[in-house]
């Protein structure tokens, strides 16, 4: 039975490591190489922002099976805005994640269901996890785009420093703060993509006559990171008050190679506390197996025929 299922396994893994092999690597290669070099770029390609492409024919099977399912307006609306912080902007993306929730929960009712005969301990241990695979499975997705999302968050606070860098250098050289964020967004695609994303969404809605205050905001809101809320309040308060953009930006970015600075600090002096139980449990027990272990033996080879005696002499 074991046998038959790791095969199974297998075959099922190879199976989708070839056809996601082939259709996303080897099938768009040789359809490139015949097309050549690309000739003509759109407005939008240029600053950075994804295609348009039909999705395959599993992602429209996961994104059916997600319309079915039936959500609250508040689970919508927050699943909606972790998706929005992962990355995740396509109007479908709330109805694969749903898809991927269904599908987590029945592969992990299957896999309980298969493995029920290896789980140790009374029956009822067996319905329990039978009972509780299923709810498990569906709520795994969203530790994973929680996940996702402090990642994408650590990624944007990472990149503000030297985003904020170029753009000072961009205000000195006599750019408006608009034309700075087109010229952080393009010249910073490649090193930091995810804060280039963000940056130009924030010019297409400024574009699409959305006021500068406004965009900046739902920059912030769309991101959820405490340090870009910070840097959109000090662009509003900035641009509102009149005062020098530049020195706001250069002190904002000080500010946060500091700040970068001091968590490492902070870091660092919490090692010791945290290496407190691995050293206990891990560390100290096998040192002292290696130290004391063979004097504990002699101990014992000694004391143990010294008891024997004394006992057998005392019974005399």
């Amino acid at each position: 039975m074991a046998i038959l299922i790791s095969a199974s396994l297998f075959v099922v893994l190879l199976a989708i490591i070839g056809y996601v092999g082939y259709r996303y690597y080897a099938k768009p290669g040789r359809f490139y190489e015949q097309l050549g070099t690309a000739v003509v770029t759109t407005e939008f390609e240029g600053l950075g922002m994804p295609g348009t492409g039909q999705p395959g024919a599993v992602v429209r099977v996961i994104r059916t099976l997600g319309e079915k399912v039936p959500v609250s307006p508040e689970d919508a609306s927050t699943n909606r805005k972790f998706l929005m912080a992962a990355g995740y902007r396509s109007p479908d993306a709330m109805a694969t994640f749903y898809g991927i929730k269904i599908l987590s929960a029945l592969g992990m009712l299957v896999t309980a269901f298969l493995f029920r005969s290896y789980i140790p301990g009374l029956p009822i241990m067996r319905i329990l996890a039978l009972i509780t695979a299923a709810p498990l499975g569906y709520i795994i997705p969203n530790f994973v785009l929680e996940y996702l999302v402090s990642k994408r968050q650590e990624t944007l606070k990472l990149s503000l420093p030297d985003a904020l860098d170029l753009m000072v250098v961009c205000v000195e050289a006599g750019l408006g703060l608009d034309q700075a964020i087109v010229n952080v967004a393009r010249e910073l695609a490649i090193t930091h993509p995810e804060l280039c994303e963000e940056l130009n969404l924030v010019t297409l809605e400024m574009r699409a006559g959305k006021r500068r205050a406004e965009a900046l905001r739902n920059l912030a809101d769309r991101t959820g990171e405490a340090e870009l809320r910070k840097l959109v309040a000090v662009l509003i308060q900035t641009d509102r008050f009149g005062t020098s953009m530049s020195d706001s930006l250069r002190t904002h970015s000080d500010f946060l190679r500091v700040r970068r600075r001091q968590e490492a600090e902070e870091r660092a002096g919490k090692v010791g506390v945290k290496l407190v139980f691995p050293i206990f449990f891990l560390i100290l027990p096998s040192m002292l197996v290696v130290v004391a272990g063979p004097g504990v033996l002699q101990v014992f080879k000694h004391l143990f025929p010294m008891m024997r005696q004394f006992k057998q002499g005392y019974g005399k």
